[in-house]
């Protein structure tokens, strides 16, 4: 890199720590405008927008569960089934982004079936699609070249005794088919957009996101506005980084008191392979290669009892990484190029691509309050994940069963000092559980990987804490919000990697093409920006802006902006998976995810 050119840049981070007013004409003049969109540039003050009639039609239910997934479902069923053994009616309205129940799940998942044997006793009579049992376990340190088989004892997070192999839109399709049969007024293609509230600051409902709207940010003839669905109680299941639930962490300080949570990547594809090569009930993981040993991560590999010889592969990273050259995606790639794991798709044909933000930060990163003023929090919105296991579906599902519980008791009969209705017994419900027992045993696994030798001593602390079984008498802090994590890139190795060879690994774009998004061109992007200049000012200037290479999707481009060299960040939204990383690793929390116009997003359908 030039001199001049490193001046300027040093020149543009500089500039970020004048005064806005000072440098707003000549930003406006040298950044194209970006962000369009109506939470960033509101429509009051929108000329385009004065005529147009803001009126929305308003529906009251008694419960708003806001995520179709398996916690969503779940207490949906579950409300319904308590409201009936009580000789009780209520309404249970869930809504669900994407255009049918399981269409945003990413599927191929190993599930402990202890929640749905809860929730239907007689779920295999009923034709649950849990049709693979794991058969053999198999846990193993990769080198460059070999592989360290690493003993899985019986009992131990990664023993998956007793488990399933499924693909998890099926399941999630299958529990929205028993919740409609109880009743449950589900809204697929309904993209909750905005928490709505009482006049005394509880939580009223939520209301559905408009459409017709223009890339500019201007209204089309098509224009219709969302609608409100007004609740006793709302009940979230957004998913992980689901941006209302973290609207209501904020506005409620919920996080007062926890630890930043913390977050991993995880890339899949599902592939069918050569028949010889499949061993249904088969599970594998990996550490070791080919990250480092100070980048948190490593692999699974499922083999399904399906039709076709299917398996589901895929690369989990942890958010907190140091160097900003690293490309998850191509990490991912690299990996099933190992000689002792590219045999397994040799001659097989990848058949579908997605990927989705995890939580990682276990119990020293849960919400300190998991209920507000009318609703609360379950599954991966609060953050229920064990890592170890790389298991959250049944801590979904059984969270959600304890909220139907808790607000079935505050719409019966608690006396309630809001408008909305709290679930008071809720948290109390979930430090019974085996949640909180659970996540208390591997509390400190996660930052057991933040010491001086990385993995390697992470290995070995891990290890004492998972035979403690959480008995130990310290609870470890983990190292900060994962995007404070970067490092300057001129501090770090940059990264070559390998180019696609079409056959076992892939390009992006070819990548993305396998997820079935899909988004209307002409709508505002829903990667919104709080500040237009910092992509090139903070994140070019000091890391070589590092969301070119960290979102899967090719969302984020820095391309020529004027013939003097100077660069502009494009945002290629209709590429969007929504897995929320940029939401995430973005240094400066400058990008926000918000839900594009009808939910949009890929179409895996249970992939």
């Amino acid at each position: 890199m030039s001199a001049l050119l490193k001046l300027g840049r040093l020149a543009r981070v500089q500039k970020l720590f004048t005064p806005a007013a000072v440098r707003s004409v000549s930003d406006a003049a040298k950044y194209p405008k970006i962000t369009t969109h109506y939470t960033i540039c509101p429509r009051e003050k929108d000329e385009r927008w004065k005529e147009v009639d803001m009126e929305r039609f308003v529906d009251e239910v008694d419960i708003v569960i806001v995520g179709g997934g398996p916690g969503g479902m779940s207490a949906a069923i579950r409300a319904k089934q308590l409201a009936a053994e009580q000789g009780k009616e209520i309404r249970v309205c869930v809504v669900e982004k994407a255009a049918e129940v399981g269409g945003h799940i990413l599927s191929g998942a190993v599930v402990d079936p202890v929640s749905l044997n809860e929730l239907f006793p007689d779920w295999k009579e009923m034709g649950a699609p849990l049709n693979t049992p794991v058969a053999k376990d198999k846990f193993s340190f990769l080198t460059e070249t070999g592989r360290l088989p690493i003993p899985i004892f019986k009992g131990w997070p990664m023993d998956n005794h007793g488990n399933y192999v499924v693909r998890l839109g099926h399941l999630v399709k299958w529990l929205g088919e028993q919740a409609e049969a109880l009743g449950v007024e589900i809204y697929p293609g309904c993209a909750a957009s905005e928490v709505l509230f009482h006049e005394d600051g509880s939580v009223k409902g939520v209301a559905t996101n408009d459409v017709g709207i223009a890339k500019d940010g201007s209204p089309k003839d098509t224009f219709a506005r969302g609608m409100e669905l007004h609740a006793k109680t709302t009940i979230f299941a957004e998913g992980c980084r689901g941006h209302l639930s973290k609207q209501i962490m904020q506005q409620f300080n919920l996080n007062e008191g926890s630890q930043p949570q913390t977050y991993g990547i995880g890339l899949k594809e599902i592939w069918e392979i050569q028949p010889e090569k499949h061993q249904p009930g088969l599970v594998e993981h990996t550490i070791g290669w080919p990250l480092d040993k100070f980048t948190y991560g490593g692999s699974f590999l499922y083999h399904l009892n399906e039709p076709t010889p299917t398996v589901a592969v895929g690369f989990v990273v942890g958010l907190d990484y140091q160097n900003p050259w690293l490309s998850p995606f191509l990490e991912f790639q690299r990996f099933k190029t190992h000689p002792l794991v590219r045999g397994t798709f040799e001659g097989g044909t990848r058949i579908a691509y997605g990927a989705r933000a995890i939580n990682e930060g276990g119990l020293q990163s849960l919400p300190s309050k998991l209920t507000f003023p009318g609703g609360c929090l379950i599954g991966c919105s609060a953050g229920f994940l064990n890592v170890p296991k790389i298991k959250g579906s049944h801590y979904a599902m059984k969270s959600g069963m304890l909220a139907a519980e808790s607000v079935l008791e505050s719409i019966m009969g608690e006396s309630q000092e809001t408008a909305g209705y709290t679930p008071k017994s809720y948290p109390d419900k979930i430090k019974n559980s085996f949640i909180w027992s659970d996540l208390n045993k591997i509390r400190n696994v996660r930052p057991c990987f933040h010491n001086p030798l990385g993995l390697y001593g992470g290995l070995v602390l891990s290890g004492f804490s998972i035979f403690m079984g959480g008995r130990e008498p310290w609870t470890l802090k983990h190292a900060g919000p994962d995007n404070e994590s970067l490092k300057p890139a001129s501090q770090c190795q940059q990264i070559v990697y390998p180019k696609p060879d079409n056959k076992i690994s892939f390009d992006l774009l070819s990548s993305v093409a396998l997820t079935g998004t899909n988004h209307e061109g002409d709508q505002p992007a829903h990667l919104t920006l709080k500040n237009d200049c910092i992509p090139v000012d903070h994140n070019l200037a000091l890391y070589e802006g590092p969301e070119q290479r960290f979102c899967p999707a090719g969302v984020y481009e820095y391309v020529p902006n004027d013939e003097g060299g100077n660069m502009k960040l494009q945002i290629n939204a209709q590429n969007c998976i929504h897995c929320k990383t940029c939401d995430i690793k973005d240094p400066k929390q400058n990008i926000n995810w918000v839900v594009p116009e009808g939910g949009g997003g890929p179409a895996y359908n249970g992939m």
